[in-house]
């Protein structure tokens, strides 16, 4: 099994971090909640439905990129199934550097062989170009990712998908836990 990973919402739960500090940073939003809702969709999303002004955005990913590493903590038994997997991959819009710190300070790093991000000049997701170099190099089993938008390429390539704690028409299953993950992985094989 080949699994290519989304990062943000899907190896580690970062965006609870991620709306509070926007709200700290911003003072928009009426709650945690609404914040969290629109940084899900993406973090550009929420820079225009929120009308931040630059200073704002630039003071926001400031101090984004010096979040503690204990804000940002991998989901549990997320271990678990990377073992699973012969070939670990991550494809996220967050740059190396923070994905490669956050692997290796909760020992992860070891599990990932390739990670792409925005440094290695592909297209943004949805587009599917990212997927596809990767599932030429790793022949690709599944795809799994927080929101529709990390499931859309995976389907355009043919890759099964798996929706992590949320619901769309794009997943071929979905999980709340990783502690679902192979009973769900294994329904859905047999079908």
């Amino acid at each position: 099994m080949n699994i290519l990973w989304d990062f943000d919402g899907t190896i580690c739960n970062s965006y609870p971090a991620y709306a509070k500090l926007f709200y700290e940073t911003t003072k928009k939003g009426e709650s945690g909640h609404e914040v969290l809702q629109h940084l899900k969709i993406s973090f550009s999303h929420a820079f225009e439905y929120f009308q931040l002004t630059k200073q704002e955005i630039n003071a926001f990913m400031e101090k984004n990129h010096e979040l503690d590493m204990a804000q940002l903590p991998p989901f549990s038994y997320i271990e678990e199934v990377l073992k699973q997997a012969d070939h670990n991959v991550v494809m996220t819009h967050k740059d190396r550097a923070t994905v490669e710190r956050v692997l290796e300070n909760y020992d992860l790093a070891q599990y990932f062989t390739e990670i792409v991000t925005p440094e290695d000049g592909f297209p943004r997701k949805p587009d599917s170009a990212s997927y596809q170099y990767l599932h030429q190099k790793y022949h690709l089993t599944l795809a799994i990712g927080d929101r529709e938008l990390d499931l859309i390429p995976a389907k355009k390539i043919g890759v099964a998908t798996c929706m992590f704690q949320g619901q769309c028409s794009s997943a071929d299953f979905s999980i709340q836990s990783y502690a679902q993950f192979h009973n769900a992985w294994n329904r859905f094989i047999r079908l």
